[in-house]
């Protein structure tokens, strides 16, 4: 089997027909190396020649991700109007013109393509995940060609090529491992893997999970430690990161809750208003007006009914959140993600850099007869290392023993010297480890008890080393302590490997110890010593096959960030689900998961049930949603788990906002309601695929995203509820005026100053009111339920009423008393502006009562409505308004009329919100 055999091009790929999609992928872990070779007709030592690569290169493609063809700019756009409140707002910039109010017509006109145009910029990267895909593709790889080693562009490589890696390359299309020596590869942002794996030769079953897969390397995955080579198996959109593309493009762009319910409420709105000005016009015509009037009657009642701020409002009101969580290191990319974050009900989140501080930190030590608690943060030197008295509970005996026993220092003292990696040391006592997770969190352990290498190392030099290889198990280090001492060696590794070179113990005692801190997700080595004579310059695996002394267990875990523990409490107290999904083993997400204080289904060890991939790979439908709702982990999960996981959560109605920072958790985050990407260690692809990106990489900013969330939505509903009255108002005074066939009380450019002068200058102000205190308490809002309850629909009613009854009855007053029409007219649009004004001091809570809400505590309130009583004096006194909007002045006894009926208004509401309260008490359950 040589390079230089020519095959017929269909031959060539048992493998490469694995590349067509609608083919069977073949499971390449699971083949013999001569059964690879035979399929890839490649030569494990040459590589294939020249003109086969160019050959298959032609038939397959370069080693790239294809792009999707995205919408046009224009398209995109457009697509900004395709929504029914802007087809509402274009219909009043037409009636708008048909009047000749040019003025009104530009202004509304200029709302819609100010919404145009923010939601276009905001939405204008959303489609940039597969590029970002495209980007991680390394750069060049080196490839043997006919057995002569080349660098060539990765994009160049074709399945059957044959592969160098060594530290430090990407791995640039996925491999089936040749040669292993010592290599392994970071694939955290692939499978969510916390630490390095160590690849290894041989077969694997079949229904072997992603991240079990030591036999293979992926694209896009790092070395870190040793080399190898490899032959391409797949390349471009056929790799595991490909088939993550594939996901991407298939995963729904969902609609959040707000965004739902705003079209719903729009489409409403729409067919009522139609419906209303059509009734309006055959009334007309039935009490025999003339079909101009009749129109012009008709046009003011629809003019009346849109709320043409809201869409503004809608956009400004989640911009306003945007900036409010920006300084709270949540960068928002999409408007409506704001408004989502409030209605969450799940939060999906990965656990490896996310809920975990994404670095490896000895929690735990036994040596001699005791157990001993490693304190303080995994990256600085400060915290202590105390005895415990229940290795289960961790709890610190209540005496510390200072300094620490011998045999706790030389345990230390091995994992420090038998060592590979380093720390710099900075004043403030923070480290910087650069070197293999596993060995920098070694040192950092050495560093709680003050050893330093640097110290140590004068004194115990370093002679001779082995390092760690996989079919050994260990690594071992030959010092020199001194002239006529016998050298020393170090030995640290697997607990199997180092005990059974250890005299003198009980071996079973010991593993059963080990085990015990496996099961608390440790990953656990074992330290060991030996002697040898001084003359020994060299150490040999023959020297440790017996004769070691052993001294002690290190447990090694990725640890919970101490803040995101307080935020998964702040998510459950706000009854929000936490669940953890992630690509590592299940006992360590257990435990992780149980020191985070999650909350779901328990074993019968008491502990957190986690399910792995391989067990949710049997669970479709109903099962798999149950399982989601129940369970709080899930281990060993690929992204299509990770992504059927969250829609098995939407299916239960749940709003669901999906964490994560690797290339895996891409998918998810696009289906996700809020996909949330972390900034610092997070890849492109995730952050492309999100629709919030937390700059501090600290899942406890996503608590306090979710407040600002709850707040912006509060504040929304606080606006839509203060404006809808006016609307309602506004129509039903201009609808009795057509039924008993009176004159308008207000025109068509009234109408316009109203919703658009208020809307601006008070309801806008809502925005900005603080968050209630008590928000965080709430449940999440049912994603099914109206954001205008009862209790407000009710309000709405009431003040709609009362500007009815007071402008239509102080329209017909002021025109028995004094005749004048345009007066009369005036008085009524006092009334609207007025009730407006009062009724916005209440509406500055939905549930409690006024006087419980500082008065000064929203400044542009009061700006918002001194503002505006200063525009209607304008209004009311002034010639050049006068003209433009028919207006004319009015007296004291006019002011105090409208004053009343304001007030009038408010105390109605303010009762509306006692007998609410009254209502949901008495409904309450009492204990």
């Amino acid at each position: 089997m040589t390079t230089e055999t020519t095959t017929r091009p269909d031959r060539v790929g048992i493998q490469l027909e694995s590349q067509d999609p609608a083919s069977t992928p073949i499971a390449w872990h699971t083949l013999e190396l001569d059964e690879v070779c035979r399929r890839l007709e490649t030569d494990p030592e040459r590589g294939l020649s020249e003109e086969e690569a160019l050959r298959r290169r032609e038939r397959y493609g370069p080693n790239a991700l294809t792009p999707r063809a995205g919408t046009p700019w224009w398209m995109a756009l457009l697509l900004q109007f395709h929504q029914p409140l802007v087809y509402i707002l274009l219909v009043a910039t037409v009636v708008s013109a048909l009047l000749g109010e040019w003025i009104d017509a530009a202004v509304i006109l200029g709302v819609v393509l100010v919404n145009a145009v923010v939601g276009f910029v905001q939405e204008s990267k959303a489609a940039e995940a597969i590029d970002a895909l495209a980007r991680t593709m390394v750069a060049e790889a080196t490839v043997i060609r006919g057995g002569r080693p080349r660098k060539v562009s990765a994009t160049e490589l074709v399945p059957g090529d044959l592969v160098r890696l060594a530290s430090g390359d990407q791995v640039p299309a996925d491999l089936r491992l040749v040669r292993i020596r010592d290599l392994r590869i970071a694939e955290a942002a692939l499978t969510g893997e916390s630490v390095p794996i160590e690849k290894r030769q041989g077969i694997l079953e079949a229904n072997t999970p992603l991240g079990d897969r030591v036999n293979l390397a992926f694209a896009s995955s790092l070395v870190t430690f040793g080399s190898g080579s490899g032959l391409v198996v797949a390349t471009g959109d056929h790799t595991e990161v490909g088939r993550i593309s594939q996901l991407m493009s298939s995963a729904e762009d969902l609609a959040t809750p707000l965004t739902r319910e705003i079209a719903r409420f729009s489409r409403w709105l729409m067919v009522v208003i139609l419906g209303l000005a059509g009734i309006a016009f055959v009334i007309g015509l039935i009490r025999g007006d003339s079909a101009a009037d009749t129109f012009h009657a008709s046009v003011a009642l629809a003019v009346a009914a849109i709320p043409e701020g809201l869409p503004a409002a809608v956009t400004i009101v989640l911009a306003i959140g945007v900036w409010r969580m920006a300084k709270r290191h949540a960068i928002i990319r999409k408007l409506p993600a704001v408004e989502a974050l409030g209605s969450t009900s799940v939060i999906c989140s990965d656990k490896t850099g996310t809920l975990t501080e994404n670095r490896m930190a000895v929690v735990q030590l036994k040596a001699g007869d005791r157990f001993y608690k490693v304190e303080g943060e995994g990256g600085s030197a400060q915290g202590a290392i105390r005895p415990v008295q229940d290795p289960d509970e961790g709890e610190s005996s209540s005496h510390d023993v200072d300094p620490l026993p011998p045999r706790v220092i030389d345990c230390l003292t091995i994992g420090l010297l038998c060592n590979d990696s380093h720390l710099v040391r900075h004043a403030d006592g923070r480290l910087d480890a650069q070197g293999d997770p596993t060995e920098t969190a070694l040192l950092v352990a050495a560093a709680k008890a003050g050893l330093f290498a640097e110290d140590l190392q004068e004194r115990l030099p370093r002679v001779d080393s082995l390092p760690f290889e996989s079919e050994f198990q260990y690594m071992a280090t030959l010092h020199d302590q001194g002239p006529g001492r016998p050298r020393l060696v170090l030995v640290k590794g697997s607990v199997e490997q180092v005990t059974d070179r250890c005299d003198g113990i009980d071996r079973d005692a010991i593993q059963d110890q080990a085990a015990h801190m496996a099961l608390q997700g440790q990953r656990v080595l074992a330290f060991a010593r030996k002697e040898l004579p001084p003359d020994r310059h060299h150490l040999t695996h023959e020297d440790l096959r017996d004769g070691l002394e052993f001294v002690g267990l290190q447990g090694m875990i990725d640890p919970p960030r101490p803040e995101a523990i307080q935020a998964v409490a702040d998510c459950l107290r706000a009854g929000i689900q936490v669940k953890m999904i992630t690509g590592d083993h299940a006992a360590t997400a257990s435990a992780i998961a149980g020191q985070l204080g999650l909350q779901g289904t328990s074993g019968e060890d008491g502990r957190l049930r986690a399910l792995t991939g391989a067990q949710l790979a049997q669970l479709e439908g109903e099962a798999l949603a149950d399982a989601a709702d129940r369970v709080a982990v899930f281990a060993r999960v690929t992204p299509e788990q990770k992504l059927r996981l969250v829609q098995a959560l939407q299916s239960l109605g749940r709003i669901v906002a999906m964490t994560g920072d690797g290339v895996n958790d891409a998918p998810a985050l696009k289906q996700a309601d809020i996909g949330v990407a972390m900034g610092l260690a997070g890849t492109d692809v995730a952050k492309d695929a999100a629709d919030m990106i937390l700059t501090d990489d600290n899942f406890a900013s996503i608590a306090a995203a979710v407040e600002e969330g709850r707040g912006v939505f509060e504040n929304l509903t606080k606006f839509i509820a203060w404006t809808l009255p006016t609307n309602v108002g506004e129509g039903l005074v201009i609808l009795a005026a057509l039924l008993i066939g009176a004159v308008l009380p207000i025109l068509p450019v009234q109408i316009l100053w109203i919703n658009m002068t208020t809307a601006v200058l008070l309801g806008m102000t809502l925005t900005f009111e603080p968050k209630e205190p008590d928000l965080m308490s709430r449940p999440p809002r049912d994603p099914k339920s109206s954001f205008l309850d009862a209790s407000l629909l009710r309000r709405i009613v009431i003040v709609g009423v009362v500007m009815l009854i007071g402008a239509f009855g102080l329209f017909k007053w002021e025109i028995l008393r004094t005749g004048d029409e345009v007066r009369a007219r005036t008085v009524a649009v006092n009334v609207f502006v007025f009730v407006e004004i009062f009724y916005l001091f209440a509406s500055r809570t939905l549930r409690r009562p006024l006087w419980k809400v500082p008065f000064f505590s929203n400044h542009w309130l009061l700006v918002g409505v001194v503002v505006m009583v200063a525009l209607q004096l304008l209004l009311t006194y002034t010639a050049p308004f006068q003209t433009a909007f028919h207006t004319g002045p009015i007296d004291l006894t006019d002011w105090i009329a409208i004053l009343l009926v304001s007030a009038i208004a408010l105390m109605l509401v303010e009762l509306e919100k006692t007998f609410t309260r009254y209502w949901e008490a008495a409904a309450r359950p009492h204990p």
